[in-house]
């Protein structure tokens, strides 16, 4: 597949990253951890390791665009209509307890549009990518999003909050009205690999009521390069600020909004 240069600069700078969240993950017992909000929500040097590779290779590329970062927060660019969004280590808590489920995140926006995103699995192997108009891909493959076409068959994602996120009540109300219609319900502990993984069909859906931008914009891309939908919880037009997202094969979609809506 022909891809773009910024793409290509996007899939380097998330492999680079992810080597070194491979050799951090191996020291884990040498890295300082720090808490944002609690000992649920952390962070570590890793994080800041990554995100400071990234934030290089991406700003090199485009000096200009804008880059909001998960660990560094927002730097506006004289480009005001392009951004870098990048969470540096998607599933940190996965991270640091050994688990290999954890993601290198970064997106392209333009004008509060995604337009092209990567999320890179260092310890399996995955790059995910696609940008608009050109497909989604898994390493050198095209992919696709679930087939599957009953809910009752369906095998759905679902951000679960923790500690230090709201809507705990709501969380519990989804789950009595969709475990008993569906296959099956996961909780991966990464959103970008969520969401990578409907838009290759291992999931059918993926929703969480309190995502940040950075987890979720760049498989908002890709689900929808892949065949697939990607709205806020209510059915509406995704905000990437908005707190809340619905990735799911179309067919299933509007029976996911009617079981989400009522809670």
């Amino acid at each position: 597949m022909a891809i773009s240069p910024l793409l290509a600069t996007m899939i380097d700078a998330a492999k680079r990253a992810g080597e070194g969240l491979i050799i951090d993950q191996a020291r884990l017992s040498t890295l300082t951890i720090h808490d944002k909000l609690g000992p649920s929500d952390v962070f570590s040097e890793a994080d800041l390791r990554a995100e400071e590779i990234v934030r290089g290779a991406l700003m090199g590329a485009r000096p200009d665009y804008g880059f909001l970062g998960e660990e560094g927060g927002l730097t506006p660019g004289s480009d005001a209509s392009h951004m870098w969004i990048v969470d540096p280590l998607d599933g940190t808590t996965n991270f640091l307890t050994g688990s290999p489920l954890f993601a290198v995140n970064i997106a392209l926006a333009r004008d509060g549009e995604v337009i092209a995103g990567v999320t890179h699995v260092p310890k399996l192997n995955e790059t995910f990518y696609a940008e608009t108009g050109g497909g989604a891909w898994l390493n050198d493959t095209r992919i696709y999003a679930s087939t599957r076409t009953e809910m009752h068959s369906a095998v759905l994602a679902v951000g679960i909050p923790f500690a230090t996120k709201p809507r705990h009540e709501q969380f519990y109300a989804e789950m009595e009205r969709l475990t008993q219609r569906v296959a099956g319900i996961r909780r991966v502990g990464a959103g970008a690999i969520d969401m990578a993984w409907v838009a290759c069909g291992r999931f059918d859906a993926y929703w969480e009521q309190s995502v940040s931008a950075w987890d979720m914009a760049a498989g908002v891309v890709m689900v929808r390069e892949a065949g697939g939908v990607v709205t806020n919880t209510l059915g509406g037009k995704l905000d990437l600020m908005g707190g809340t997202m619905l990735a799911s094969t179309k067919v299933i979609h509007a029976d996911l909004i009617e079981a989400l809506r009522p809670v």
